[in-house]
């Protein structure tokens, strides 16, 4: 119901014309929080960010509010993941809505990981979508966003290179990290409820295994499995997207004896987020080589 009553608003509102209350003011719409932290880092305060999923949201099965609409109504750009499970509801709609604004979707130069299953909305998700965890996919992502935001803003190019070779620069300073913290870690598995970090894996050569089941809840026989894997591994952290539930992930600590560990891969403060995963995933990883 709530769709139909969204979707009726989506055909209003753009019969509506295209007054902006908000005066001159530009609005840039991305689908989650960390491509925020990208568009200010490289164009400061040029645009205004509208975030389609909100922080404590989950954007696999996310419904937009009528004021998000509204501001993706005025939006002269729309930056996507290109494969979040909302997006395949959503993003035909969010693009006849508003026929004028520009598009970028930062998956299409990533390499992406295979990542065939459904989540509990039944969204189908045809690739993993969780790249801009890793520093290096991250570095893929600045340039198409500088070139877009160029593109949007031409007299603003010079500015955007310099901010966006500022920008490089941190995003290396954590590769950098990751490379060093991780390369006595080849090959070691760590657990987490949902694939959030299988590109932070292949990346730096680490294993991710999931609590979760073709995205849901594992039956009792996955459940055995991992507690048994886990032990045999000697992993004592459980990570968990602070979105989702930490139920099955506290079942399986309390069998072997570990800590869950909320992570904040949504958070629009990509860098400190990013850093602190780095760091949370080396602690856990150095614990199961000294025991």
């Amino acid at each position: 119901m709530r769709k139909v009553l969204l979707f009726l608003l989506i055909s209003l509102l753009s019969s509506c014309g295209r007054k902006d209350p908000l005066g001159n003011e530009q609005i840039i719409t991305v689908s989650i929080g960390p491509f925020k932290y990208f568009v200010e880092a490289l164009a400061g305060n040029d645009f205004k960010v509208n975030v389609m999923v909100p922080p404590g949201s989950d954007p696999h099965i996310y419904e937009p509010f009528p004021e998000q609409i509204n501001k993706l109504r005025r939006s002269v750009g729309y930056v996507s993941n290109g494969y979040l499970g909302f997006e395949m509801t959503w993003l035909d709609r969010f693009y006849e809505t508003n026929k004028t604004m520009k598009k970028l979707s930062l998956g299409d130069k990533i390499d992406l990981l295979d990542h065939d299953h459904q989540h509990e909305g039944e969204h189908v998700e045809s690739a993993d979508p969780h790249y801009w965890v890793s520093p290096k996919c991250a570095l893929i992502m600045a340039a198409s966003l500088k070139d877009f935001l160029s593109e949007l803003n031409p007299e603003k190019k010079v500015a955007y290179d310099s901010n966006y070779q500022k920008l490089v620069i941190k995003i290396l300073n954590l590769d950098k990290k990751a490379e060093e913290l991780f390369s006595a870690m080849g090959g070691r598995s760590f657990m987490i409820y949902h694939p959030n970090l299988g590109y932070l894996a292949r990346d730096y050569d680490l294993v991710e295994v999931t609590v979760e089941f073709e995205g849901k809840e594992p039956p009792p026989s996955r459940l055995k499995e991992l507690i048994d894997f886990a032990r045999k591994e000697r992993l004592n952290t459980i990570f968990v997207q602070k979105e989702y539930d930490a139920k099955n992930a506290n079942a399986v600590a309390q069998e072997i004896g570990a800590k869950v560990i909320i992570i904040d891969p949504l958070s629009e403060n990509w860098h400190d987020s990013t850093l602190e995963i780095i760091e949370q995933l080396y602690s856990s990883l150095a614990d199961t080589v000294k025991n």
